[in-house]
């Protein structure tokens, strides 16, 4: 059993775990970066709005950050999943799948979230492809296209606003009975925006890029981009099993430093933000590495 302890831990080692991780080599702590290697933007083939960056895939970002953060000695890199955590009189002691053990001091969880995706035909073929999230990670590729947005009430409403500014052809796709106020109805038709109930039975699509939307009455309707308002849920148990409090949308409570209620435990990135774009995953775990090695200078100086 591998039973090395280190000064901090890091489970998860995309963007927010790799910055972190940074920050803390940048500071010498003998750090150890746990990671399965399965970000949630996996099949998505180009990130934007993050500088120097525009236009890149998310494993080429990935790939020159993890490169950059291997050049400081004190970062280690264990490849598998973290399963278990507990809390122990040094700190935190990790279990992995494998079932190796590893203790730190510290521990940063920036293990992101998990998407919950409809089980409707072509839906995970696309998803962050064509089927897409984010008007600021996505929508100026689809200014001007024939846009749907999967979604129903003020999240509708939201997403449609920000849509609305990029193409003039929206319709709002509710899968189901609206949920709309008298004022919410009024604004969208003052905007020119549809509403279609029917469920939808398939997502026709080559190669993730969506062609036309299938609904359980037969109908078909050609679009080209399409956004989802889906729940989420976490990507790792092991905040919840270390006591984490969680806001009301499933997101773990921090502080504006990254700290959990749980002393020595600190976490960044999708899995505690609203914010979800690659800019914030990095200045959260910037911020976490930093004050993580502010608390480790405070316990010995």
């Amino acid at each position: 059993m591998n039973t090395e302890q280190y000064e901090v831990i890091i489970i998860g080692g995309s963007y927010s775990g790799l910055s972190a991780a940074m920050a803390l080599g940048r500071s010498l702590r003998k750090t150890l970066v746990i990671d399965s290697g399965k970000p949630c933007n996996e099949q998505t083939p180009h990130s934007h709005n993050f500088l120097t960056h525009d236009g890149s895939s998310p494993a080429e970002i990935s790939t020159i950050a993890k490169s950059q953060v291997e050049e400081y000695d004190t970062v280690k890199f264990y490849n598998g999943k973290a399963i278990s955590t507990q809390k122990t009189d040094f700190g935190f002691e990790i279990t992995t799948e494998k079932g190796e053990k590893f203790n730190s001091k510290k521990l940063i969880i920036a293990t992101g979230i998990i998407d919950e995706v409809p089980n409707i035909k072509g839906f995970q073929e696309s998803w962050g492809i064509s089927l897409i999230h984010c008007p600021y990670c996505h929508g100026y590729e689809y200014k001007g296209k024939k846009t749907g947005i999967i979604a129903n009430g003020d999240k509708a409403v939201h997403i449609s606003s920000l849509v609305k500014n990029l193409t003039e052809d929206v319709t709002i796709l509710t899968r189901g009975k609206a949920n709309f106020t008298s004022e919410q109805l009024e604004k969208l038709k003052n905007n020119q925006i549809d509403i279609i109930e029917t469920e939808i039975s398939e997502l026709k699509n080559e190669n993730g890029y969506v062609k036309s939307l299938v609904f359980d009455d037969g109908k078909e309707i050609d679009f080209e981009a399409v956004y989802g308002a889906f729940p989420f849920k976490q990507h790792s148990e092991i905040p919840k099993d270390l006591g984490c409090d969680f806001t009301e949308m499933g997101h773990i409570k921090t502080d504006m430093f990254q700290k959990t209620n749980v002393p020595g435990l600190f976490v960044c990135g999708d899995n505690s933000s609203m914010m979800r774009s690659v800019s914030n995953a990095v200045m959260t775990g910037n911020v976490a590495g930093a004050i993580v090695n502010m608390e480790l200078v405070t316990d010995c100086f």
